[in-house]
């Protein structure tokens, strides 16, 4: 029976949120936390984008190690065979990628411009009957692949951009184009978020019966429904016979109202009415749920996004109960008015609250205060000399994310400090 996985996108399309962001030490932390909550793949970054590399390279050395193993990194790259080139020439390592392009007439038609010309056309009868457009993204696309190909990709993603305005022939001959070329997914792109549950169903069970590859789904939260289309759209490739690879974003992080909640859907695959009933199995049994609500307050302080207080599953109010019937009843049985259990999430023990003094870590802070603190985390080390330099290394990400080093980013630091030193490390080009 195929399978459901989870191909997380946070640190790629989360990280495009307008007037946010992340540091390339609180990306690091997030595949670690990925790692540890199950997820198949992160899509950890843009290869061919300068300032990405040496975090890029730095996390790829992780992934050989314990810290990210067996968590696949992916990375983006435009569906181009220069931008290929360029990503596999500063990182070399890379095995996993996903290539994107426009698929839709909308976008071929209004994204490949150039001072008001159309650059995807060659002359003006093209831009009339529009054909020459869709054939140029098709050799754009399958150029790629096969330059990806040649670089020695293990896996290869081809990204159908605003697939869901894209007509059903044009997407499935894209769909055949790329598999043909080596493709091993499909990404089917919701970008706008404007497809629907039943619709999302019926267009990807077409799609994977007549192209016979995996499928991602990718969808935006524009109307309120991406997990909700996730779902559905991954049911629909089940249905034809092949696994599904739901893209989500830790707290529904994304460009505009976000996209699909990593641990929204993971709930919805495990306790929706048609998951249980139909099919029981169907999620990546890696999956561990325990680590929700772990990941999601380490997301909320790197993004400085407080997490709603009626967020799934990890929102303050999540299993809170205050109105007499509902407390009756949750007390007597919690399944009466609960539909999941808190300590599934990784949620129901005792937290320490400081309330007297406070000793944080930061550029400033001296050996003293940075001796107290790692003593709380029982962490030692060999001599005085091993101290300064961690104690360094936590100024330097006090810089590197202008928060107070978390006991996470604490902790990594001290077990990988050269790796560390890589990733806060951001060389401007010289020209």
């Amino acid at each position: 029976m195929p399978k459901i996985y989870i191909l997380d996108v946070t640190n790629r399309d989360g990280v495009q949120t307008s007037r946010l962001g992340l540091a390339k030490l609180e990306k690091t932390i997030i595949n670690h936390m990925l790692r540890d909550f199950g997820v198949f793949q992160s899509e950890f970054g843009f290869p061919f984008t300068q300032h990405e590399i040496h975090y890029l390279k730095a996390n790829l050395e992780l992934a050989k190690t314990d810290y990210l193993k067996p968590l696949r990194l992916g990375g983006w790259i435009t569906a181009t065979a220069k931008d290929v080139e360029l990503a596999y020439k500063l990182v070399p390592e890379l095995e996993h990628i996903n290539l994107s392009v426009s698929t839709s007439q909308i976008m071929t038609i209004g994204k490949f411009t150039k001072n008001g010309v159309q650059t995807i056309y060659r002359t003006p009868e093209e831009m009339i009957n529009k054909s020459y457009a869709k054939a140029n993204i098709l050799s754009m696309m399958t150029e790629a692949v096969d330059a990806a190909k040649e670089k020695g990709a293990k896996s290869i993603g081809v990204n159908a951009e605003d697939a869901s305005r894209t007509d059903d022939e044009y997407l499935i001959r894209f769909a055949k184009a790329a598999r043909n070329h080596g493709a091993d997914r499909i990404r089917y792109c919701d970008t706008l978020g404007a497809d629907d549950p039943k619709t999302i169903y019926e267009r990807i069970n077409l799609l994977a019966r007549e192209v016979g590859l995996p499928i991602e789904l990718h969808c935006h939260n524009d109307l309120g429904m991406a997990e909700a289309t996730s779902l559905m759209g991954a049911l629909g490739a089940i249905d034809a016979g092949v696994d599904a690879y739901i893209n989500t974003t830790v707290n529904s992080m994304g460009e505009r109202t976000g996209n699909c909640d990593l641990v929204s859907v993971v709930l919805a695959a495990k306790y929706s009415s048609i998951m249980k009933n139909k099919y029981p199995d169907i999620l990546d049994p890696n999956i561990k749920l325990n680590q929700a609500d772990r990941i999601a307050k380490y997301a909320s302080h790197a993004f400085r996004v407080p997490t709603p207080i009626n967020q799934v599953g990890v929102g303050a109010n999540a299993f809170a109960h205050e109105s007499g019937i509902h407390a009756d009843g949750a007390l007597k049985n919690r399944e009466n008015y609960e539909l999941y259990h808190f300590e599934e999430l990784g949620r129901g023990e005792p937290e320490l609250v400081e309330t007297g003094r406070l000793i944080t870590t930061g550029e400033y802070s001296g050996i003293s205060g940075f001796m107290h603190v790692t003593g709380q985390y029982d962490i030692t080390f060999r001599d005085d000399n091993e101290a300064r330099r961690i104690l360094e290394l936590v100024r330097y990400a006090n810089v590197h994310t202008q928060k107070p080093v978390t006991k996470e980013e604490l902790m990594f630091i001290y077990q990988y400090p050269d790796i560390a030193a890589k990733i806060m490390t951001v060389t401007p080009p010289s020209e």
